[in-house]
């Protein structure tokens, strides 16, 4: 087996034909179709077969699938860490949820990489849902962000940080000085929300489902801050992480919401694949994440300069 055979069946396999598969990897359908032929020689097996609701595969086709895409994330792995061998510096991916990257993350970062001259650290941002498949990918090396309802075998999971979401608004709006809001009234609210409502997975999401909130009474802004923002000026209600919002609450510009499922509690965990498959930095970072000098950060962080931060390759806010 050759990369460019698992390329074109991995291509294949995503996006469900070979013609889609061709224009992806920018070769003609004869390429892909060929490297396939390869395959089917070589493993013995059809992989798949055509049919009037598209491809059906094989149960040789479908672990095929798995290990073609674990195999291209070993080698874009080795690629890149032969590349830092030569340049003397260490790069560690992490994927986040939006929440803990907008809330947290920037503290984390700052005082971790600044341990160590040879470390660069991507960002990027990922629907929780995702994490599994880019740990496994080898796309990432560490996935923070709520704990997966269930856990694969192949990863381990760190706990290092409990939160708070709460419900606030602007001290000019109705419910300001109320003592609480029945579910009924909290539904009938206009709610302003961060990217981390999209989606069904994380702690945002799961607070809308209990209470009930329809979608048409719900506003996605491309922050959690922006959304707090229009609190502020009485629009609607926000929900916010508690210790982002502390400051806010005490000056008065803004005021929390008591009620049903609220606050809602969450917390923040780390995943890596076993020490002997993940690189040496995300081990490192697993051991610091649970120490009080990064809870200590991630709670006070002043932020990060643009310097300390490599572009992220995948930079999803949600899907």
């Amino acid at each position: 087996m050759t990369p460019a055979q698992l390329r074109a069946f991995a291509a294949t396999v995503r996006l469900g034909s070979v013609k889609a598969a061709a224009a992806d990897l920018a070769v003609t359908e004869s390429a892909v179709s060929i490297h396939i032929a390869h395959l089917r020689r070589e493993l013995g097996d059809k992989l798949f077969a055509r049919t009037a609701n598209g491809l059906a595969f094989t149960p040789g086709g479908l672990r095929l699938a798995s290990r073609a895409a674990e195999l291209l994330g070993l080698q874009d792995r080795t690629i890149l860490e032969v590349k830092q061998a030569g340049s003397g510096r260490r790069l560690l991916r992490v994927a986040a949820s939006s929440l803990f990257a907008e809330h947290a993350a920037p503290g984390l970062i700052e005082l971790f990489a600044g341990r160590a001259d040879d470390l660069d650290v991507e960002l990027s941002v990922h629907s929780p849902q995702h994490f599994a498949s880019l740990l496994l990918n080898r796309s990432v090396d560490v996935a923070i962000g709520p704990r997966p309802a269930t856990l694969d075998e192949a990863m381990t999971c760190t706990h290092f940080l409990n939160y708070q979401v709460v419900a606030v608004v602007g001290p000019d709006h109705p419910l300001a000085t109320a003592a609480s809001a029945g579910a009924a009234e909290l539904r009938g609210q206009t709610w302003l929300l961060g990217p981390s409502a999209v989606g069904r997975t994380g702690m945002v999401p799961s607070v809308l489902r209990r209470l009930g909130i329809p979608e048409h009474n719900q506003r996605i802004f491309q922050s959690h801050a922006a959304s707090v923002d229009e609190a502020k000026r009485g629009k609607g209600v926000a929900l916010a992480v508690a210790f982002a919002v502390t400051k806010d609450l005490s000056e008065g510009d803004l005021r929390q919401l008591a009620g049903p499922q609220l606050p809602a509690r969450g917390s923040w965990n780390l995943l890596t694949l076993p020490d002997r498959e993940a690189p040496p930095a995300a081990a490192e970072l697993r051991r610091f994440v649970t120490t009080p000098r990064a809870t200590q950060a991630m709670l006070r962080g002043a932020g990060v300069t643009a310097g300390r931060f490599r572009p992220a390759i995948h930079v999803t806010l949600w899907s």
